[in-house]
């Protein structure tokens, strides 16, 4: 679902049960629109890092059908916000890798940064627009992960075992990154601190919080929300919700 993660122990039914309760309070939080941040020439002009413009913000319309734009971010997700440990958190590459791959927190801040430039459509039908989001491009992670040929999906895993499918050119999308920082703060616990993925071209709930793992995958396997009636893909502009 939206933006969303799944609860501790979902059964079949646990999407669709929570679909009523996380539409209304994505519209709910829609009604007093509040302006979103922004940065200041100073700041733009004292940040270093590379930054990387999406291609969806150069569209003429940048709305697409079926949305509603807000200047606010909802919080939207099944179950608890997970209490994180950055002292043993880490990050797993795995799968159809030659060898896995794994960073701890600080490791993994030690990579390079950027800065992404991108727009954020939600399933439940809010658009958020001029996002920017700072962490890890996906591209500078790949640097250091050599993909076994039958690679075609990802499979991304976080906490409370919730996990979603991606296509794997999907994910090496050069908008792409693990995020720790939205608009010059940083993540809050409820939008997927300490780290989160973003796919800025596809709906939110491919964009998961809470990150733990990248699953790399001959097959396709279908995640959380997608075993719950979310489409596999995702794209907004062509309305790909449900299957």
């Amino acid at each position: 679902m939206p933006e969303a993660n799944q609860p501790d122990s979902p059964g079949p039914s646990a999407g669709w049960a929570s679909l009523a309760r996380i539409a209304a309070r994505a519209v709910s939080s829609l009604i007093t629109p509040t302006p979103a941040p922004v940065e200041t020439p100073v700041e733009a002009a004292s940040n270093p890092r590379p930054k990387i413009i999406s291609s969806d913000t150069l569209r003429s319309e940048r709305i697409p059908r079926g949305q509603m734009r807000t200047t606010r971010w909802p919080v939207l997700h099944a179950g608890s916000t997970p209490k994180v440990d950055l002292a043993t958190w880490d990050l797993k590459v795995f799968g159809a890798v030659e060898e896995p791959v794994s960073w701890t927190w600080d490791q993994f801040q030690a990579l390079e940064s950027v800065v992404v430039a991108a727009d954020m459509h939600c399933v439940t039908r809010w658009s958020r627009l001029d996002n920017s989001w700072e962490g890890v491009a996906v591209s500078e992670v790949m640097k250091h992960v050599r993909l076994k040929p039958e690679a075609r999906f990802v499979l991304v895993h976080a906490e409370h075992g919730f996990t979603t499918n991606l296509a794997l050119d999907d994910f090496l999308g050069e908008d792409c990154l693990f995020a720790w920082s939205h608009d010059g703060r940083p993540l809050t616990p409820d939008h997927g601190w300490p780290l989160r993925l973003v796919i800025p071209r596809l709906y939110a709930w491919k964009s998961a919080k809470w990150l733990r793992g990248i699953e790399f995958r001959e097959t396709d396997k279908p995640g959380f929300w997608e075993q719950n009636g979310y489409h596999h893909h995702g794209d907004p502009w062509t309305e790909e919700r449900f299957w």
